[in-house]
């Protein structure tokens, strides 16, 4: 059996929920899990009405713009709409009993129950419209086999509770048909939902690929496999038709946004190859990610880590930042789950990258003031060149950027960079 994933952009509105139909048309013969993602831009709305709800505003309106572009879907997609129509409203209904609540949980407890909706209303609407044209599927939710811990917004998975879960009630269905569940999405102990993180459903197919030995994962994107480069923002970018897991793993943990981190792990314990794919053109040969020997040599690949933030941070009478005072900064930094994606250190100061998440990172510099100096520098871009050639070529492309920090390793450059004020460029 395979598993395919296909994310937002593939089912963005009717005529590309069409387009995955016509792809799955030529798979009926095979034994297919399909994990979907929130239809387009639905989690970024999600996250809209649930930061109105939590800064008192006015979430229902931006509920409306959620349901809109979903019983617009619907609308194109079905002829009888009450089924399928009744399912979405009693999804968002579950969502206006939320922002009904008086008594609020907490932020990440919160965002998990309305966010995660998303994948549940465009699975509802995939499903019921591949059954009405014929390619014959049952709904899944994910929930029922996925185990987690209550990390919400980061839920940790319980492996051997989801694979006996997988197990029997996923191995039955497929003798059906098709199966179709979500992504991003689990359950705690105490039957809460609880999400993998944003971008998790390439993650989620990867723990249905383990946890049923699949032969292949296959994520479908609008993209024709691994670039060199997001070809939004370089040009002349090139396909990479092999890469090995490693390769892979260095590439996403730096931030190449094709692949979810957490993803590769999975595959390679058990051998799994993962396929790349374009949805736009289906025929093409995408890329492969497999256990291979690093005897290839990559061309450079380049990832471009947007909204980034520097902390300097320094001790308040100006003693050496030493190995104490590092050990208690990263546990801060862990007790409020940020990533570091560089660091760089002096005598007494110590200085680090960072995803600019404005609750978290706030809630990180009030602990570090404590016994820390902190000053912030935003707006800033991460570049992380794969297998670069040479610094002075590298340095000159950053000729209109202020470098702020660089790092170089044997086959690894980091640059943070911020844009330099118009009257400063040459």
């Amino acid at each position: 059996m395979k598993v395919f994933k296909f994310g937002g952009a593939s089912v963005k509105d009717p005529a590309a929920i069409k387009n995955v139909s016509n792809i799955l048309k030529g798979f009926t013969s095979e034994e297919l899990v399909i994990v979907i993602s929130a239809s387009g831009k639905t989690t970024n709305a999600l996250e809209d009405v649930i930061n109105e709800f939590w800064n008192n505003g006015n979430p229902k309106a931006a509920l409306e713009i959620v349901k809109k572009h979903h019983y617009g879907l619907i609308d194109e997609l079905f002829e009888n709409k009450q089924e399928i129509s009744d399912k979405v409203n009693d999804k968002l209904v579950e969502i206006e009993w939320v922002l009904d609540e008086k008594n609020r949980d907490s932020y990440d407890y919160t965002y998990d129950q309305i966010v995660s909706c998303g994948e549940f209303l465009s699975t509802m609407i995939v499903s019921a419209y591949l059954n009405e044209v014929g390619i014959t599927n049952t709904w899944l939710d994910a929930r029922d086999v996925v185990a987690t811990d209550d990390t919400y917004r980061e839920a940790k998975i319980n492996w051997e509770q989801t694979e006996k879960q997988v197990a029997t009630k996923v191995t039955p269905l497929l003798e059906k048909g098709f199966v179709i569940t979500q992504g991003f999405i689990g359950c705690t102990s105490e039957n809460n939902t609880a999400t993998l993180g944003r971008e998790g459903s390439d993650f989620s197919a990867a723990i249905f690929s383990y946890c049923l030995n699949a032969e292949s994962m296959s994520i479908w994107k609008d993209v024709p496999g691994v670039l060199t480069g997001d070809p939004r923002l370089f040009k002349n970018v090139l396909k990479i038709d092999q890469l090995s897991y490693r390769e892979a793993i260095e590439m996403t943990y730096y931030g190449a946004s094709v692949i979810h981190p957490k993803t590769i792990k999975p595959l390679q314990n058990k051998n799994i190859p993962l396929h790349v794919r374009s949805f736009i053109e289906p025929t093409g040969s995408g890329t492969v990610i497999m256990s291979s020997p690093e005897l290839q040599e990559y061309p450079p690949c380049i990832i471009v880590k947007k909204n980034q933030m520097i902390l300097y941070i320094a001790t308040r009478d100006f003693s050496f930042v030493a190995e104490d005072h590092l050990s208690e900064i990263f546990t801060l930094m862990a007790k409020h789950r940020i990533k570091v994606n560089m660091t760089q250190n002096t005598a007494v100061s110590f200085s680090v990258c960072l995803d600019n998440d404005p609750k978290r990172v706030a809630n990180l510099i009030k602990d570090l003031q404590e016994n820390y100096k902190v000053i912030k520098d935003e707006g800033l871009e991460l570049l992380t060149v794969r297998h670069y050639r040479n610094r002075e070529s590298l340095l000159k492309d950053q000729e209109n950027k202020l470098i702020i920090l660089e790092s170089y390793l044997s086959n690894t450059a980091q640059l943070v960079v911020k844009d330099l004020p118009k009257m400063e460029r040459k």
